[in-house]
């Protein structure tokens, strides 16, 4: 599940809270989380019963997953 948060921050808060308990009581295994403001992309994987967070990527990472094994993403890209 990738979310990019909505400007605002009731909008904000609504997207990070909500919607991340709704995503992790539905079983998702991967939600990444991309703020356009500060051009970060936090990684959120399902470890037993709920969403941890496992990593906070910056613009000179790169964006992987072992759902999607051969997938790589500079997270530049996302923000160009």
């Amino acid at each position: 599940m990738i979310e990019v948060l909505s400007a605002g921050e009731r909008n904000e808060q609504r997207d990070k809270k909500a919607k991340f308990k709704l995503y992790s009581l539905r079983g998702v295994r991967e939600y990444w989380i991309v703020s356009w403001q500060q051009k970060t992309v936090e990684v959120y994987r399902r470890q037993e019963t709920r969403l941890q967070l496992v990593a906070t990527l910056l613009l000179e990472d790169t964006l992987t997953s072992p759902l999607l094994p051969e997938f790589e993403l500079p997270v530049a890209r996302i923000f160009q």
